[in-house]
């Protein structure tokens, strides 16, 4: 049987596309519109504020992916590299594991049949901070990444909208990535910034 499982918290990502990404906000069917670099280099960064695994606590802590399609999300062959927060211990690393391959139900499970490729799970320190609107994340050596919302009229400076994203589907910013958001590992290496990026909090079970 699989544990029962919840977490809640937040996300950004910043992809190579173009703003605003077709994948999700185009005339064709979501993940079949071809991104507009012809690829799709993404990093997803995960923060949880409350998250159990079964028993296994899971407040607190930081994921990143970094995502590599080389064509439409719908084809596949994705390949997929994992960093878990250094902090957890045996039990929450695989539990974040089991949670963030979508092996046990929730969002991450709709990409599960897409990804070919597992570049490899690294344990470090993430940092993930957020300054009033403005998401980011660190590990040294390997990503820095930021989002700022899209400029709007809109009076509270932010633009939501209901995607269907399978990580937020009901609620999500438009954003864009800041200056010197890059990512260099697994003989990768993206500089997504001024590219298309989101924001969103996040509440996932199985």
């Amino acid at each position: 049987m699989a544990a029962q499982w919840q977490l809640s918290g937040e996300y950004f990502e910043n992809c190579n596309c173009n703003v605003v990404c077709p994948c999700l906000v185009s005339t064709t069917a979501p993940l079949t519109a071809r991104p507009s670099q012809g690829d799709c280099a993404v990093v997803l960064a995960f923060h949880i504020d409350k998250g159990r695994y079964g028993g296994v606590a899971l407040d607190g802590l930081n994921v990143a992916l970094a995502v590599h399609s080389p064509g439409p999300m719908a084809d596949g062959n994705l390949a997929v590299a994992a960093y878990i927060d250094e902090r957890a211990d045996d039990q929450q690393t695989a539990a974040l594991g089991t949670i963030f391959t979508g092996a046990e139900g929730g969002p991450m499970a709709a990409f599960a049949p897409l990804i070919t490729r597992q570049l490899g799970i690294k344990k470090a320190p993430i940092r993930y901070s957020v300054a009033g609107k403005n998401r980011s994340v660190e590990i040294a050596g390997i990503m820095q990444m930021a989002v700022e919302p899209l400029p709007t009229l809109h009076p509270s400076g932010e633009i939501w909208l209901a995607a269907g994203h399978p990580v937020a589907p009901d609620k999500m910013a438009l954003a864009v990535g800041r200056g010197g958001s890059t990512f260099a590992d697994y003989g990768m290496h993206w500089d997504n910034s001024g590219k298309n990026g989101h924001y969103a909090p996040i509440s996932w079970s199985n």
